[in-house]
């Protein structure tokens, strides 16, 4: 009887877990330009980006190769509506790039990264402009 009642709460435990994946998903995208994920500046390149742990608050981006992985904790954010398309937004300062926004096709909430004292810093220079990256979910 205990072992069945295991094998229940394991069941339900992974099954919880795989609901939670599917909802969060992977993001996969090739982004042709060099750009900044916090401090590290990472090349132009293919990348998946995936949550972190159990309760997903942390995020991971990592090249095919698994060459570079670089962790990250975005806040949530959101829009009026459902998006389109899985997307990428960045934000341009002259040739400088910082990933800003993770956004999945069918979600209103999406995540974006706080703005680094580096940001904050070439901000003062140039204008600000947003660069859109279509993704796909896997």
């Amino acid at each position: 009887m205990k072992n069945q009642l295991f094998a229940l709460i394991g069941l339900g435990l992974l099954l919880a877990t795989a609901s939670a994946y599917a909802q969060t998903g992977v993001v996969k995208a090739n982004v042709p330009f060099t750009f900044i994920v916090n401090k590290t500046q990472l090349p132009a390149g293919e990348y998946r980006i995936q949550p972190v742990g159990l309760n997903a608050t942390a995020m991971a981006i990592q090249s095919p190769d698994g060459s570079v992985i670089q962790m990250f904790l975005p806040n949530s954010c959101s829009s009026r509506e459902a998006q389109k398309t899985t997307k990428l937004v960045f934000h341009r300062y002259g040739a400088q790039y910082f990933l800003a926004q993770i956004w999945k096709s069918g979600n209103d909430r999406g995540q974006e990264l706080p703005v680094s004292d580096r940001e904050t810093e070439v901000a003062h220079d140039f204008t600000s402009q947003s660069v859109v990256v279509v993704a796909t979910l896997r």
